[in-house]
């Protein structure tokens, strides 16, 4: 029960109705329009009876909360009006961060959506002969540039010279869908419902959001075939399993972790050579999916889509928005009678991505043919140098300035930023760190500030310090990060 205080406080507070009839509020209503206001008069005062009932507000500090109602309403209001989605700064080093939205686009491909977006467009009309066209159209022939191009002048895959063909339009065709799960589905209904697929157990990898390898074999109506074990499979045991049932061999990238010691694993080559004679289709989930030479910077052991189809293999299934740094997207290159198989399943229709995706994938692939690798700001973000990143943290740590020390503690230190996104598990890029502290708060407290702050900055926390690496922000950022610091009291 109230106590008769308490009572006398919940009866200073104003209903819903009068405080729309104040003229302040009024202009909000004309402006942002009834229901918005209203729900947001309902929140303020609501949380005004929290604090009475919790015994926190007494007649004195009630009547001060009063007289700024209006402006307690009008802040409720812009943060009911707010975007749930929103641009943040991603300080983790981590550039592929599934939380934070993977792949940032390029401006490139914000301009292309907007273009094609914002007006009808050609999606599915062909402007030469004003018949009905396929969307694939729009990025088939980029696609279609960049394996003539890899296939004309990478060197032939060691011990396939039996392949006798290279990468070119004439062998492989492509098929967009919404994401690498959908093509990893896709692909094996349509190549393998009601048969048999082999896969090594050291593959059957779980992902994030719980996607599991057998769970989408089940789904696809394809019945899995374990065969080696987990930390060592040879050729043979794929051999040996091969019965008629036998629809498909797959390849599965070891996505957010890698299995070193005794292990052993099947060459490319070897599962290549043995589809062949055997004539079953290999299939290679590599998940991530590079068109970029990650060797060029330091990274090894990630094959990229065209070493993958240059050593034979038949299907390649890959993400858009990890080291592609596209839209999110699942992108399936393989032999175009297979291709073609997938476009004639009826689930492709239900998979199928929108003009939004098309746009953006298009100027991505674009960039890629015009060797823009600045342009993709993934791609560029792995190519920062240690020195690069150490003149920015030098020039932040200044721009915060020794009037703040008082309060902050600042240093540079060495670090190592990440790829992320299941890409290259155990491959880390050094980087300069600028490490931070605070003498009334907690890292914890201070990493929470930082995210409630406009952008919010998504850093992390080690060892009692908040680390900020600006690998994986914005060069235009970088004042506002100093701003932001400065502002936490």
């Amino acid at each position: 029960m109230p106590s008769a205080a308490n009572s006398a406080l919940f009866q200073k507070l104003p209903s819903t109705n009068e405080l729309l009839q104040q003229p302040e509020l009024r202009a909000l209503v004309a402006r942002e329009g009834h229901t918005a206001v209203a729900e947001s008069i309902r929140n303020v005062i609501e949380r005004l009876r929290g604090e009475i009932a919790a015994a926190r507000l007494d007649a004195n500090s009630l009547d001060l909360a009063l007289t700024g109602l209006s402006a307690a309403i009008e802040r409720e209001l812009r943060q009911y009006l707010r975007y749930s989605l929103r641009a943040v700064i991603n300080a983790t080093g981590v550039i592929l961060h599934t939380n934070l939205g993977r792949a940032p686009i390029s401006f490139s491909a914000l301009d292309h959506i907007r273009e094609t977006a914002a007006a009808y467009s050609n999606l599915e009309l062909d402007l030469e002969t004003g018949e009905r066209g396929k969307r694939d159209v729009h990025v088939d022939r980029l696609f279609g540039k960049l394996f003539e191009e890899y296939g004309a002048t990478g060197a032939p895959p060691r011990h396939a010279e039996h392949l006798g063909r290279a990468i070119s339009t004439a062998v492989f065709n492509n098929i967009v869908v919404n994401n690498n799960a959908a093509a990893v589905l896709l692909a094996l209904n349509s190549l393998a419902e009601g048969g048999e697929v082999i896969v090594s157990r050291g593959e059957l990898v779980e992902i994030g959001g719980s996607f599991r390898i057998p769970d989408v074999m089940s789904k696809s109506q394809a019945t899995l075939r374990e065969v080696g074990t987990t930390n060592r499979t040879r050729v043979a045991d794929y051999e040996n399993a091969i019965n008629e049932r036998t629809r498909l061999l797959l390849r599965v990238h070891r996505s957010n972790f890698a299995i070193t010691g005794f292990t052993e694993q099947p060459a490319v080559a070897e599962l290549v050579e043995l589809a062949r004679r055997r004539e079953i289709p290999l299939m290679e989930d590599l998940g991530s999916g590079a068109l970029f030479d990650l060797h060029s910077i330091g990274i090894a052991n990630e094959s990229s889509v065209f070493d993958s189809l240059r050593a034979g293999i038949d299907i390649v299934t890959y993400s858009g928005d990890k080291l592609l740094g596209g839209p999110q997207a699942g992108l399936i290159t393989g032999r175009t009678d297979l291709i073609a198989r997938m476009r004639s399943n009826s689930m492709f229709r239900a998979l199928r991505v929108d003009k939004l995706t098309y746009a953006a994938l298009e100027a991505t692939l674009l960039a890629y043919v015009k060797h823009d690798y600045a342009a993709v700001p993934v791609l560029r973000m792995m190519q920062l140098s240690k020195d690069e990143i150490a003149a920015r943290a030098e020039a932040l740590v200044a721009r915060v300035g020794s009037g703040a020390m008082t309060k902050l503690g600042l240093e540079i230190v060495d670090g190592e930023s990440v790829i992320g996104g299941g890409a290259a598990p155990s491959a880390v890029l050094p980087t300069r760190l600028v490490a931070l502290t605070h003498r009334q708060h907690s890292a914890d407290e201070v990493c929470s500030r930082l995210r409630q702050s406009d952008p919010p900055v998504i850093a992390r926390v080690e060892d009692g310090r908040v680390l900020l690496d600006l690998r994986t922000v914005f060069p235009e950022q970088d004042a506002r990060i100093a701003e932001i610091i400065l502002s936490i009291t």
